[in-house]
């Protein structure tokens, strides 16, 4: 069996497997979906009759067996429908659209910063190996890797947006904001992602730092670099000009695959800063039980992980075409 037939397969087979899980776990959760109608906290405040219940679960079609469901979960998404939300009644495809994009550019933007940051100081750390510096920045940098992001977002809002009053403290942009113009919308947008970019971006520092810190000192070794150096050059020169590009490969690899993992910790950032984003729209979900809605936002985030993986796997081949 060739290389690429058994790359399809196994994408096909995790494909599977999500979409099983993706049936399977909102079910497991207790609740019912009926219950939490009326209560975004998931309080039971809404009370139907026998009757009541029976017809919405026939009208869902949660009344039918689970393999029944199951087949026609699957059935729906051969055409592309996700399905309609019981909560906010609306399509869920309609809901995700309109949210997706707080998720994406907060994911991209904390990304490039906490890759352009990490990978800089990474660079300047394995030039000054064993030097007090880097001891300083190498310390630093992986204990800030293992905290949680959410730990550091309320850290974050603590001080700078409650204590320091310099950002706002949640939400997407300034309510009742439609009459300004669109360069103050921008503007306000932009500050109030801005510590939940900071955020994922602080966290993503850490990983890149090493990365870019490994693949350095490889670099820094070879006979060319000391050649550079034997010619007077200055270290930012050889650094950013001669090293950083033959090192580059591992921190575009990882760039890829942190665009994926990014999504997993922009839920958390994003219901500590109450950010219109997948993250809080998940919480809302399930809190009420909404089935369909949990159903499509799952989907749509493990979809975008294997889809950055996949182009992860390419970009490095690309790049380094001895790899098979």
């Amino acid at each position: 069996m060739s290389m690429n037939r058994k790359k399809i397969l196994k994408f096909l087979l995790t494909f599977f497997v999500i979409i099983t899980l993706n049936f399977c776990l909102p079910r497991l959760m207790p609740g019912d979906p009926f219950f939490f109608l009326s209560s975004e906290q998931g309080d039971i405040t809404a009370t139907y009759s026998d009757e009541e219940i029976q017809r919405l679960k026939a009208y869902y079609g949660l009344d039918r067996p689970l393999l029944i469901q199951y087949i026609q979960y699957i059935v729906s998404l051969a055409r592309g429908d996700l399905g309609y939300s019981i909560y906010f009644g609306n399509e869920v495809r309609t809901i995700i659209k309109n949210r997706i994009p707080w998720s994406i550019s907060l994911v991209l933007l904390s990304v490039i910063i906490g890759g352009f940051m990490g990978t800089s100081l990474g660079c300047l750390s394995a030039w000054m190996r064993d030097r007090m510096p880097d001891k300083i920045l190498y310390s630093a940098l992986v204990l800030v890797s293992e905290i949680p992001p959410f730990i550091i977002g309320i850290l974050f809002l603590f001080y700078l947006a409650a204590d320091w009053n310099l950002f706002p403290l949640s939400g997407g942009m300034t309510p009742f904001a439609d009459s300004w113009s669109w360069t103050h919308r921008f503007f306000d947008i932009v500050h109030h992602g801005f510590l939940p970019a900071l955020t994922l971006a602080v966290v993503h520092m850490g990983g890149f730092f090493l990365i870019a810190r490994n693949s350095m000192i490889t670099v820094i070794n070879k006979d060319y670099i000391t050649t550079a150096r034997a010619k007077g050059l200055s270290s930012g020169r050889i650094i950013f000009r001669h090293a950083l590009p033959n090192a580059a490969l591992p921190v575009v690899t990882r760039m890829f695959n942190n665009l994926g993992q990014a999504v997993g910790g922009t839920i958390l950032v994003e219901n500590v800063f109450k950010y219109p984003g997948l993250g809080l729209l998940m919480r809302q979900a399930v809190l009420v039980r909404d089935y369909p809605l949990i159903q499509g936002i799952f989907l749509t985030v493990t979809l975008f992980v294997l889809i950055m993986n996949l182009a992860a796997d390419i970009i490095y081949k690309k790049l380094d075409p001895r790899i098979l």
